[in-house]
């Protein structure tokens, strides 16, 4: 069968596993004693190199099978876990991901996994007795009961015994769930855990029929085994997709049945029809979900922005006609248009989970290399964002963790010196606030060396000469400075200048902001700030002389009307006293360098990015709307006060505020 069409679906699940595999082979650092952990990465790697087999991926195969012997003599407790070999499995790990990238581009040939496969061999040998067999064999062990035995490198057919022999054993019935993708691997990988129990005497269809796709669902196999059943059944069910299965007796012809993952609940013996040609077929409940190019949604999401301008567009000119019956129809449609917008949307949503996954093994390869422990927690990783946002929001928080591994927490000494446990602990968190995400990063470090950092501000001729102190706030301001930095050496993970200024850029371009707190020996905390999608946002209309801008509501808690008692001045700065609040105030025409006096007193927006408000002074408030944001290059040299454009409904352009540059 052409498998190139596949390829895709592998590396999606693929990637899949290897974030278990690297989840747990982090659980089992952590707790070498466990058994979970080992199970887990078994299961893991097992499953990859079955799909991996059927795909011919050779490198991805070999890698897997050496890995999956390791790890089976560790569950048989034949092999000790030892930091060099919790170090040779993390390596083979990342090795196995390279080669799974590479084989699905083709270029499997290019891989060489012979160093971690040799390293894996070499504690295989050396926790093998005496007349065990030499470091290049593949251990041969009779299988625990429920365990999966190790295979070859590539698939190869089970034993098929014909005539007399295939009425020996117990009858197997296997439905696999339906809709489930490369069906014949999954097949394969049922009759593979099968020979794992006994000996397999005859399959139906044959073996090669299941690996090409010949069939529709359901499949049986006649196993010769002194197994129960529920340990058959609890066997092939741990593969996967399957949906029932059931053993019959050749004695009794009873049979034990036992329902799987969708499983119909009908109680009916799986493949009761297909395996043998007739019989009713039990219900099975449809697939509840399916995969999606991220290319068609966001083609989508694209489509759908364009229905919001037009419908915003057609509200304003029927608005001028006077019919009533028109008017209710554009009605009826912006709310369909608005339904669909919002299912699209939800369909983009995925929990931010998906990208943290990486980054314990992240943090803990960095505390490895610069000899720190480190304790890494993450919060609120079911909290959903746009797929938009995932992707962008990645990069930025690696920065983040490799400035506090790095900068942040001290070395195991250094931290009892002061008074503190030796193993820092690194939070990242998220959190919903109104119609915003949060993610904040945290540690219980040093904190940010205020003395230092003045130090080398008046150095680069940030700071005046005469300056003492440094706000948090202008301590965003000096580190985000591109080039920055106060690492006396450049090492793999800083010292290059390269960090804040880079989280800075990428947040504020999707209409973000950043915030910097910390405190000198306890601790630094960088809260990063982001709309829920960067597709479509609601915002206030505001006019500034001839020009509409968008200032996104997500930031907007109110607005006043400027009343000229309310404005005061303050260290020479202005301010509107409003209510027991004294806030900066933003004139945005001196914002945009605009010296055409205001037509009237003006409006006021009173703005808010976490704990900072401030006031911003427009000429006049035109309404509300959702607006499809527009990403756009800033120009070079030009104010950074905006984040993207949108379209009118009049078809006028109108930028849009980057509120987190304001205040």
């Amino acid at each position: 069968m052409d498998l190139a069409k596949y390829a895709e679906l592998f590396l999606t699940e693929s990637r899949e596993h290897l974030s278990v595999l690297n989840d747990q082979l982090l659980a089992l650092e952590r707790e070498p004693t466990a058994a979970e952990p080992v199970g887990a990465i078994f299961r893991a790697v097992h499953t990859v190199k079955g799909m991996s087999a059927t795909m011919g991926y050779r490198a991805v195969t070999e890698l897997a099978h050496e890995l999956e012997s390791v790890l089976d003599r560790v569950r048989r407790e034949q092999q000790t876990i030892t930091p060099a070999l919790m170090d040779a499995l993390f390596t083979a790990a990342d090795a196995l991901e390279a080669a799974i990238e590479a084989s699905v581009q083709g270029r499997g040939d290019d891989v060489d996994v012979a160093t971690p496969v040799e390293r894996l061999k070499a504690f295989a040998a050396a926790s093998r007795g005496a007349g065990a067999p030499a470091a290049g064999t593949p251990a041969r062990a009779t299988p625990a009961r429920g365990a999966a035995a190790t295979a070859p490198a590539a698939p190869a057919p089970p034993a098929v015994a014909r005539g007399s022999g295939a009425g020996r054993g117990v009858l197997v019935r296997v439905r696999l769930v339906a809709g489930t993708t490369l069906r014949g691997a999954r097949a394969f990988l049922v009759v593979k855990k099968a020979e794992t129990l006994g000996t397999v005497v005859a399959v139906v269809p044959p073996l090669e029929a299941l690996q090409a796709e010949a069939f529709d669902r359901d499949f049986a196999l006649r196993l010769d085994t002194t197994l129960p059943a529920d340990e058959v059944i609890g066997a092939l069910r741990s593969v996967g997709d399957v949906e029932t299965v059931s053993v019959e007796s050749p004695r009794t012809g009873g049979a034990a049945v036992a329902g799987g993952r969708g499983a119909g609940g009908t109680g009916a013996p799986a493949g009761a029809g297909a395996a043998t040609g007739g019989g009713a077929r039990a219900p099975a409940r449809a697939p509840r979900h399916v995969r999606i190019d991220l290319r068609r949604l966001d083609t989508l999401m694209n489509l759908v922005g364009e229905l919001v301008i037009t419908r915003g567009r057609l509200q304003q000119l029927v608005a001028s006609t006077g019919d009533g019956a028109l008017e209710e129809v554009v009605s009826q449609a912006s709310r369909l248009i608005g339904e669909l917008q919002d299912e699209i949307m939800l369909s983009r949503m995925v929990p931010v989970g998906h990208v943290f996954d990486r980054f314990p093994r992240l943090v803990r390869d960095a505390a490895k290399a610069l000899g720190k422990e480190i304790t890494f927690e993450v919060r609120g990783s079911d909290i959903e964002l746009d797929r938009s946002m995932l992707d962008e929001i990645g990069d930025p928080i690696v920065h983040l963790l490799r400035n506090a591994i790095d900068h942040g927490i001290e070395p195991p000494d250094a931290r009892v010196a002061a008074g503190k446990p030796p193993s820092g602990t690194l939070t990242l968190s998220v959190a919903r606030e109104r119609s915003t995400v949060t993610l904040r990063v945290a540690d219980d470090g040093r904190g940010i060396d205020r003395v230092r950092v003045l130090q080398k501000a008046k150095e680069q001729g940030l700071v005046d000469a005469g300056k003492t102190e440094l706000t948090d706030d202008e301590i965003s301001r000096v580190i985000a400075r591109p080039g920055f930095s106060t690492a006396e050496r450049v090492t793999d993970l800083s010292g290059r200048g390269v960090g804040i200024d880079v989280v800075m850029n990428r947040v504020r371009a999707m209409g973000g902001a950043v915030e910097i707190r910390s405190r000198q020996g306890q601790g630094t905390a960088v809260t990063v700030r982001l709309p829920l999608t960067l597709a479509i946002v609601r915002a206030l209309l505001a006019r500034v002389h001839d020009e509409v801008y968008a200032v996104p509501l997500a930031h907007v808690t109110e607005t006043v009307e400027l009343a000229p008692r309310a404005v005061k001045q303050v260290q020479g700065r202005e301010v509107m006293v409003l209510r027991d609040d004294v806030l900066p105030l933003i004139r945005f025409r001196e914002l945009v360098r605009l010296n055409a006096p205001p037509s009237g007193p003006g409006q006021v927006i009173v703005l808010e990015v976490g704990d900072r408000r401030a006031a911003l002074v427009v000429d006049e408030l035109t309404g509300q709307q959702e607006i499809v944001v527009k990403q756009f290059d800033p120009v070079r040299d030009g104010l950074a006060l905006f984040s993207g454009a949108t379209i009118l409904p009049d078809g006028a352009p109108a930028l849009i505020v980057d509120v987190g540059s304001l205040i």
